[in-house]
């Protein structure tokens, strides 16, 4: 089973990172976290990488609904989604599958509600 959805866009980094907010935005999900690897490695052991930023998408609605239903669910969320530039130049984004990884907890009711999530995610990805 794959643990993630991806696709490639043709823009540049930046264009790719507004693109994917404002799709994960138009389908309900806040960014609560941004983490720019790139920038992080650099401050933190003085690596460089290409750029490649991780964002903390979460539809509170769908959270909350989990977390009534498995009350350590959190240790899972936000859903990631990364956007990195690849070492030929092109930009990928990448979203996890939630369903892969709530089929970790053996709750049948969460694993239903993370494939509501899950194709939310992939259409998001899949119009990119």
């Amino acid at each position: 089973m794959g643990y993630y959805f991806s696709t490639k866009v043709n823009l540049d980094f930046d264009a790719a990172v507004e693109k994917t907010i404002a799709g994960l935005q138009a389908s309900g999900f806040g960014i609560i976290t941004r983490i720019d690897m790139k920038e992080t490695f650099q401050k933190k052991i003085g690596k460089e990488i290409r750029p490649y930023l991780i964002l903390g998408a979460c539809n509170p609605n769908y959270a909350f609904e989990a977390l009534q239903k498995e009350n350590k669910v959190g240790t899972m969320l936000p859903c990631n989604v990364i956007v990195q530039q690849l070492e030929d130049g092109q930009v990928e984004v990448a979203a996890i599958d939630p369903v892969a990884s709530m089929s970790a907890i053996d709750n049948p009711e969460l694993l239903h509600l993370a494939g509501q999530v899950a194709s939310m995610l992939k259409e998001v990805v899949k119009e990119l």
